[in-house]
């Protein structure tokens, strides 16, 4: 129960990742604020995670707006009297291409949410995790903003999260009095909803079994396995609980020993 009686947003509550860390809160004795644009996403998550929703609330978020970041923390702290841990899942990743053929506009869209729009939920937080005394922000990056991929190309995202793990340092310095702790998980290739309908697309396009297409990615790992979304929700679980209190301004790679630093 390592988050027993503590209170924790989570930011970009999908059917993947922010709902595997959101049941794992809940799981670990603490209570999910999620926050996330789809509303239909939001309840269905709620709903699987905590029917009796004892141990949840919701809100639309869209990270981009300033008021409805700061709507978000609101909720949790009138809900359950406080924040403990800020969890920021929310990302645009579905923007492809490198620089040659980029579409700048598209690329200060994604730097927007996936930098700014992290940033302005950490800030719209920060009051309630300092009237705490202290607690943990955790950053979702990517492996790619330190290693870039060979089958996918996503110049933005990748430059939007190595910019996210930058601000981190910095952001780690300035709350650290405040025992605020602030680090980031970097996934590599991770098993779940996004990567499933990747193995999809590419056998079918290919004309290949499924398996084929997974043995490409899993060849290249230490572990014979690829990383599951619900492996990456453990490491975030334990970076926004006590076990880390002396852990800051850190990465930490999650790949199945893809990439080793």
């Amino acid at each position: 129960m390592l988050l027993r009686d503590r209170t924790v947003v989570v930011s970009g509550v999908g059917p993947g990742l922010g709902q595997r860390i959101g049941a794992a809160v809940v799981r670990d004795g603490g209570n999910a604020v999620l926050g996330a644009r789809t509303e239909a996403n939001l309840a269905k998550a709620a709903q699987e995670i905590d029917p009796q929703g004892a141990h949840t609330a919701w809100r639309v978020t869209d990270i981009a707006d300033e008021a409805q970041c700061a709507a978000l923390a609101a909720l949790a702290v009138e809900r359950f009297g406080g924040i403990d841990a800020v969890v920021h899942v929310a990302a645009w990743d579905s923007y492809f291409g490198g620089v040659e053929d980029a579409d700048f506009t598209s690329w200060a869209g994604v730097i927007d949410v996936n930098l700014l729009g992290t940033l302005r939920m950490t800030k719209a937080c920060l009051p309630a995790l300092k009237e705490r005394g202290g607690g943990s922000v955790v950053f979702i990056g990517t492996q790619s903003a330190v290693a870039a991929p060979t089958q996918v190309r996503q110049a933005a995202y990748a430059a939007s999260k190595g910019a996210l793990t930058s601000a981190m340092y910095s952001l780690a310095r300035e709350v650290g009095p405040y025992r605020v702790r602030v680090n980031t998980v970097l996934p590599g290739w991770m098993y779940g909803p996004p990567v499933q309908a990747y193995v999809q697309f590419t056998a079918h396009t290919e004309g290949v079994p499924e398996d084929e297409v997974l043995s490409r990615l899993t060849e290249r790992m230490a572990l014979p396995e690829l990383a599951t979304d619900g492996d990456v929700a453990e490491a975030v679980v334990f970076l926004a609980s006590d076990r880390a209190r002396a852990i800051t301004g850190q990465s930490l790679l999650v790949n199945a020993g893809e990439l080793m630093r």
